[in-house]
């Protein structure tokens, strides 16, 4: 194997940095071969690194030696070469370095290759489970290095600018205790204490408030967090926050400092400028406005209530809706006609039903008279008021849904996302949003008891206090969700710093005295030595940076991905371990039952 120039010949610059004001000097530089071409006594090698490609020339001034080399090279070898940056005889506008190549006399073979499994470039045709398997070759690509280098650069930034701000950045542990956070943990059994187990950190949420509790009044990590759940395109089992809490801040204090950092990134990384502050929406206006508590405001098409025009009409479906405590409430697209036909509307039919609806409703308003699935049973001023409140006509297309309104408005939130990709009216940009006022508790149908929406360390509004027992559904809590483009980007709360308030929020989860001991005694204990009013945040990097780079999932922006069962196609983890090893942790492995 050949070895790299010495170090009196560093590379002089990255392959894509080379320009016109570089003629004439002599450079060294390294990289990997994107392509050969061999026009008879001249040789042309496009060189690649993480910054674009340079042309390598080799003709008949070139040493005879090096020039058969150079024949003999091939796609993804590793080069070491030193020439002469010169003129090129025909310029190439599609790269920056179009207008010079290095005439080449000294070339070093660092590494061969054997033919890839597929064409390192954008264009090539390659399915993801290949180009999973072969990552390493993968990430070589032009769009997949600009999105890790693009990552690099949102961590950056993150860390400049929370640290000119005084935040100090402090690691909190990777083992810790299992505390229940929404998700399954990850758990690591432990040799030395068999039959316990440690758990990866699904947030450090705990730590950080024990550092506000030891005085570090403004801490930001850029954290690794697990979590055991189901995978989505925006969703890994293993993923990074932009961690922060702050003492002595107010809600709007660290509304504020985030919104500077989303101002700050996007200037510097994108040249775009977000105006601040961002609009507010209480979560009960996001869920009545677009049925979502992460809605995408770059369009509109919002839910319209019809309850108090069909209470009391001739279909039952809508009037029993109303009557039963729910509520009757479309969306209409506009101008839809010739998209959501009545086969399409069959499909949003069933999509609705596949996430709780009994059915869906429909106006498909295409000649003079509108088409509508429910017409029979109305009158005509019935109709006509309908169609005045939701604003219907001629060319457009409304969808009801008549349930409990904890099924009516998600299931319109995700049939309006559906409806405005299928017609395009998406718009580009970055549309941002505060959703505040969460409810603190949601009822779990499972358990058949109240759990905390966000954790249980979150502080309730003041005047939700009274309510805490007798009325837990109408409790709000200090907690704040950054939305961008539909897309939860990060999430908050003020936290509870009193001792005695905090053993009522524990209660009011059904929790035993026992419970909350075994679980946060630590926690519940350090609040009895002094705690700061404090709150925090934790912002998604990896969703953060796929939606700065467009990437349609968080594999194109993380380096090593985990697919949909949680597995890593190139290592093909996660994978057995031998007896030996299980037996020295205690742990024995109960054999898969064939189905």
């Amino acid at each position: 194997m050949a070895e790299i120039f010495t170090s009196a010949d560093k590379r002089t610059k990255y392959c894509g940095e080379f320009r016109s004001s570089d003629i004439g000097q002599r450079v060294v530089v390294n990289g990997w071969v994107q392509r050969q071409r061999d026009l008879g006594g001249l040789i042309f090698i496009d060189l690649r690194d993480r910054t674009g490609v340079v042309q390598l020339a080799f003709d008949d001034a070139t040493d005879k030696a090096i020039f058969d080399t150079a024949f003999g090279i091939r796609s993804e070898w590793v080069l070491a070469v030193k020439g002469v940056v010169r003129q090129r005889s025909s310029v190439n506008k599609n790269i920056p370095t179009g207008e010079i190549e290095i005439a080449v006399d000294e070339l070093k073979v660092l590494g061969v290759a054997q033919t890839p499994p597929f064409e390192v470039g954008d264009n090539s045709n390659v399915g993801e489970e290949t180009a999973l398997k072969y990552r390493y070759i993968d990430l070589r690509r032009p769009q997949m290095q600009k999105n890790i280098i693009m990552r690099h650069n949102i961590a950056r930034v993150a860390r400049e600018y929370y640290y000119e701000n005084g935040f100090l950045e402090i690691e909190t542990p990777m083992m810790i205790k299992s505390t229940p956070e929404g998700a399954r943990d990850y758990l690591v059994p432990s040799r030395v204490h068999k039959g316990s187990f440690y758990a990866l950190p699904q947030s450090p949420q705990i730590y950080k408030q024990l550092l506000m509790l030891s005085g570090y009044d403004r801490y930001i990590q850029l954290a690794r967090c697990f979590r055991d759940e189901d995978l989505r395109a925006d969703r890994q089992p293993e993923f990074t926050q932009i961690d922060l809490e702050m003492s002595f801040a107010t809600q709007e204090d660290i509304m504020e400092m985030n919104e500077g950092f989303i101002k700050r990134l996007f200037k510097e990384v994108l040249d775009v400028d977000i105006p601040t502050p961002m609009p507010r929406l209480t979560f009960a206006e996001a869920m009545n406005r677009f049925g979502s508590d992460k809605p995408d405001t770059r369009f509109a098409m919002e839910i319209t209530d019809i309850s108090d025009l069909v209470a009391d009409c001739g279909f039952g479906v809508f009037s029993g809706a109303v009557q039963g405590g729910g509520s009757v409430r479309c969306i209409v697209a506009k101008n839809a006609v010739s998209t959501l036909t009545r086969k399409e509307i069959d499909k949003l039919t069933e999509q609705a039903k596949g996430i709780g609806a009994k059915g869906l409703a429909f106006i498909r308003y295409a000649e003079d008279t509108p088409n509508c699935s429910f017409a029979k049973f109305m009158t005509e001023d019935e109709m006509a008021a309908i169609l005045d409140r939701i604003d219907c006509q001629k060319g457009d297309v409304a969808l009801f849904v008549a349930d409990k309104n904890k099924v009516v408005l998600p299931v319109l939130g995700a049939l309006r996302q559906t409806v405005a990709k299928k017609l395009d009216i998406i718009p580009e940009g970055y549309n941002f949003l505060w959703i505040t006022e969460f409810p603190f508790f949601e009822w779990n149908e499972d358990t058949q008891h109240w759990d905390a929406m966000h954790h249980p360390f979150t502080m309730p509004m003041e005047e939700c206090l009274p309510n805490l027992t007798s009325d837990p559904g109408s409790v709000r809590a200090k907690a704040y969700d950054m939305v961008l483009n539909g897309t939860e980007l990060l999430s908050g709360s003020i936290r509870i710093t009193d001792y005695e308030l905090q053993q009522k929020m524990f209660e009011a989860l059904g929790m035993t005295e026992e419970e909350i001991d075994a679980k946060f005694g630590f926690l519940v204990d350090a609040y009895k030595y002094g705690a700061p009013p404090h709150g925090g945040s934790g912002m998604g990097l990896d969703r953060l940076s796929m939606i700065m780079c467009d990437a349609p999932s968080l594999r194109d922006v993380v380096a090593f991905p985990k697919i949909q069962n949680a597995s890593e196609p190139m290592s093909q983890c996660p994978a057995p371990v031998n007896t030996a090893d299980l037996d020295e942790l205690g742990i024995a492995v109960k054999p898969t039952e064939e189905k």
